[in-house]
């Protein structure tokens, strides 16, 4: 009956396996709060209010399952917040609806409030007081209980005594005799004039006011001079002075004080600081106290001799004849000292006194630049000649006593001044400047390039390096003092430097254009010389060297500079046309003629030569030689622009078979050129072929679909002949075919307010702004469209859309000019010219305006701007310039006066067709 083995375990050999009981483990462990698992913590909806597996561990995989199910919340709550949001504002529109806001209530009454004159609104009542008035009284009285004593005092200040007692009828109504007096009072016994109404003069306030004046009355007597008798006090200013007098507040007091005792300190431990004293004195001169600002300054003058700033602040402190012996004392201190000797001098009066001071300063400080100055502004010219001569030989490195004397001296005392001033001071250029434009100004140009050239070599043995900036500055500034040929050497030596070889063109051309807009053309010509040496084959370059020119030079420089360009580019064809141009307009007709002959030997097949040879002889009435040289142009260069001026010139002769004969083998070699189908239309319509012609432009439409003017001639035409339906569908295929096209939503508008129907063109209008936003012709339209009234609105609104257009700005134009706001009208015709010279309608508003408003001079600036910008589009200006039967061969100035008197108010198109409209329909 031995104790069993360690590892033994009873029924493991027969396959009993071991269990563990309660007592094995031991008492069972609470796990925290017990969970609340009945039916009344359970919900249908969201089950168990607690969780069911709170006292389990929180691991990874709760977590991920956490985050996967927050992303499908998240994903649900997204997909339903549109319509939550929707469903949100339906609510608050519902409630808005039933009640709506303070300002949605009011909102239509504000906006009325903008058709409210300024009469009207001055007439409106002031706003008063809406509460009940006796209300308000009864809120604002208050009332307080008066004491006794105030009472009884008013009672006795209006108590009348009629009888007096012993003591005061002996000391005549005093209660005690009056010392040093042994006359009775008035009103004592002795006296038989009692006081007036019986009262006291304890009781009479008034007497007591009385002589409270009289008091102060004397006292002012007693302020007058008894000499002179003049008063040195105004009664009537006395408060106004009183006001005047500054009142230091507590903290500025204290501030004083402060600071007061901190330069005390400073003074005191550092007596030869000169600032110290100087702020010391000037705390004192703030606080009004100069007597003691002029001791302090004292006190430093005697602590620092040796420094200027106290003496001048001394002086500065004194009045002018005390500064003179201040600074009088401060010269035996510092003889040597540039600034006393200055101020001692400008304290003088007398010019012969202010002379003598700086000449004595001379001889104590002889190399004092300023006073050599100073001395020399003084003197006469001869006196100066003579002090600048001795000035150079004690301050030898004064740039400008050397540039000074050289300019008072002859011409060959002058060139040995700068002669010694250039070996005395070798690195100044502006001495080597000066005596460039010295040899300028005596006739010997020659010189003037060698100068600068050799100042730029010495200047680079002595180390100095000016920067291109600098050297153009200096170019800038001596064209501008009338020594052009100066400049321009200058710039030649100049112009490279810092550039590099693949910059320079570019740079140059911005340096010549920036020149130029400062004011120095010589500067900018000299540019050009430059750039036309190093590229000489760069035909940009040649054509504005020649724009250059042409603007500020001379007809003859222009052709020398012309004939170099044609020589070094005999292919550019612009510059052949620029020569025999100017040739034309200076009247040399035959020298453009010798021009283009040597252009057509170098560019033989060159359309632009051909065509201005042609322009030449027909503006000189030679119709047979201009024929002659078309037909030759069409066998060698037949292009499309040939063949329409030789059609256009047998239509300007009135050869109207021989311009049908010539479009026939046009139209085969060019059948797309939409300008051929144009002509040959207007010239059949001419000749009464109206089918022809529909015909024509019928096929243009189909060859080409793309061209604008081409739809439009096709619906004028029918419009023209009372196919008013007809012209409509065409110009709605046009705009299907060209969405985006502003002229044909224009031409449609114009051809409903032609037509009378007013509601069918403000329709149109309407979508073709939302069509074309930006379009300015659609909005000028627009504002010309709108009643009177609606105008200023709708142009407001076509400067919001197209703020730049040249359209909106003519047409805002108009508006101020109708209603005579003249500065207004002319500020925005000139916008209107600047931002589109080009347009010729601008133009003629322009000169129009003026000639009703403007001054002939002012006509006259319009009419030359006109002429200069040469300008070839616009509704009218076109129109006009077309009219073969009365503008053939017409200037620009002839046009310009003709669409001035198209231009007029209520004649211009925009505006006509109303009127037309309402007279047509009336007539009907």
């Amino acid at each position: 009956n031995g104790s069993a083995p360690s590892n033994y375990v009873a029924g493991l050999g027969r396959g009993a396996t071991g269990f563990t009981t309660r007592s094995d483990i031991g008492p069972a462990r609470a796990t925290g709060e017990e969970t609340n698992l009945s039916e009344s913590n359970f919900d249908k909806f969201s089950g168990y209010s607690e969780s069911l597996a709170q006292g389990l561990p929180y691991d990874d995989d709760d977590e991920v399952a956490d985050t996967v199910w927050s992303e499908v919340d998240a994903k649900m709550d997204e997909r339903r917040r549109t319509r939550r949001e929707d469903k949100l504002k339906q609510s608050l529109d519902k409630f808005r609806a039933v009640r709506p806001k303070l300002q949605h209530q009011f909102g239509d009454l504000k906006r009325e409030l903008q058709l409210v004159s300024r009469e009207e609104w001055e007439t409106l009542p002031e706003p008063g007081e809406h509460r009940k008035s006796r209300a308000a009284e009864r809120r604002n009285e208050r009332y307080m209980p008066t004491p006794d004593t105030l009472l009884e005092k008013a009672r006795l200040e209006q108590e009348v005594h009629n009888s007096l007692d012993t003591r005061q009828m002996i000391n005549g109504g005093m209660e005690t005799v009056v010392g040093g007096s042994a006359t009775p009072f008035p009103g004592s016994a002795g006296s038989a004039t009692p006081l007036p109404g019986g009262a006291t003069p304890l009781t009479d306030l008034k007497a007591i006011g009385a002589a409270r004046n009289s008091v102060l009355s004397v006292k002012l007597d007693q302020m007058s001079d008894s000499v002179s008798g003049q008063t040195v006090v105004d009664p009537k200013g006395y408060l106004t002075d009183l006001n005047s007098v500054k009142v230091s507040t507590e903290a500025e007091i204290g501030d004083i004080k402060k600071a007061r005792l901190l330069l005390k300190s400073v003074t005191q431990t550092n007596p030869g600081h000169g600032p110290g004293w100087i702020a010391a004195a000037r705390l004192e001169e703030v606080a009004g106290k100069l007597v003691a600002a002029r001791q302090i300054i004292r006190e430093g003058c005697r602590a620092c001799a040796a420094n200027e700033d106290v003496w001048l602040e001394a002086a500065r402190l004194q009045t002018p004849e005390n500064a003179k012996v201040v600074l009088a004392d401060a010269i035996k201190k510092i003889p040597t000292s540039v600034k006393i000797w200055l101020q001692a001098a400008s304290l003088e009066s007398n010019l012969g006194m202010r002379r003598r001071v700086l000449r004595k300063a001379l001889e104590v400080v002889p190399n004092s630049v300023k006073l050599w100055q100073a001395a020399i502004d003084l003197e006469p010219p001869e006196d100066a000649r003579v002090m600048l001569g001795r000035a150079v030989e004690c301050v030898p490195h004064a740039v400008d006593m050397w540039l000074a004397l050289a300019r008072l001296e002859s011409y060959q005392n002058a060139r040995k001044v700068l002669n010694k001033a250039r070996e005395t001071i070798p690195t100044e250029p502006q001495i080597w400047i000066t005596a460039a434009r010295l040899e300028e100004a005596n006739g010997n140009l020659e010189i003037v390039d060698k100068i600068i050239e050799k100042a730029s070599k010495s200047l680079a043995l002595h180390s100095v390096h000016l920067e291109r900036e600098q050297w153009l500055s200096e170019a800038e500034a001596c064209e501008k003092g009338a020594a052009p040929r100066t400049a321009q050497a200058i710039v030649r030596e100049a112009i490279g430097l810092g550039v590099e070889e693949e910059d320079r063109k570019r740079m140059w051309m911005e340096d010549a254009d920036s020149l130029v807009a400062r004011g120095c053309p010589e500067c900018a010509r000299a540019i050009y010389a430059v750039a036309l040496t190093t590229f000489p084959t760069k035909k940009s370059v040649w054509v504005r060297a020649a724009q250059h020119e042409k603007a500020h030079g001379t007809r003859e420089s222009l052709d020398a500079l012309l004939r170099r360009a044609v020589s070094y580019c005999p292919q550019a064809q612009v510059l052949w046309l620029m020569g025999a141009k100017e040739k034309w307009q200076s009247g040399d007709v035959e020298g453009a003629r010798a021009i283009l002959n040597e252009a057509f030997r170098a560019n033989p097949d060159s359309e632009q030569v051909w065509l201005a040879a042609q322009k030449l002889e027909s503006e000189n009435s030679q119709p047979e030689r201009a024929r002659k040289l078309l037909a030759r142009a069409r066998e060698r260069a037949g292009t499309e622009r040939v063949w329409m001026k030789s059609v256009t010139l047998e239509r300007d002769l009135g050869e109207l078979e021989s311009a049908l004969a010539l479009l026939g083998p046009a139209l085969k070699a060019h059948p797309r050129f939409w300008k051929l189908h144009l002509l040959k239309a207007q010239l059949e319509s001419r000749a009464g072929q109206h089918a022809a012609a529909r015909e024509t432009l019928a096929r243009a439409v189909k060859v080409c679909p793309d061209c604008e003017p081409v739809w439009l001639a096709a619906a004028r035409l029918e419009e023209a002949h009372g196919a008013v339906s007809k012209a409509r569908s065409l110009l709605e295929v046009a705009r299907l075919k060209r969405t985006g096209a502003p002229q044909l939503w224009l031409e449609a508008v114009r051809l409903e307010r032609r037509a009378g129907n007013r509601k069918a063109a403000m329709t149109l209008m309407a979508k073709a702004l939302q069509q074309c936003k930006s379009a300015g012709l659609l909005w000028a339209e627009a504002i010309a469209m709108e009643q009177r009234a609606q105008q200023k609105t709708k142009s407001s609104d076509a400067l919001k859309a197209c703020d730049n257009d040249a359209h909106v700005i003519l047409a805002v134009s108009r508006l101020f000019w109708r209603d005579r706001k003249e500065e207004k009208a002319r500020s925005w015709c000139n916008r209107a010219v600047t931002l589109d010279p080009d347009l010729g309608d601008a133009w003629g508003n322009y000169y129009a305006f003026e000639l009703q408003h403007g001054t002939p001079e002012q006509q006259e600036e319009v009419l030359r701007r006109c002429v200069a910008a040469d300008p070839h589009h616009g509704d009218e200006w076109t129109r006009v310039a077309k009219d073969d039967q009365s503008s053939l061969g017409w200037s620009a100035e002839q046009l310009l006066q003709k669409v001035a008197e198209n231009m007029a108010l209520g004649r211009w198109t925009g505006e006509a067709l109303d009127k037309m409209a309402a007279s047509s329909s009336g007539a009907s």
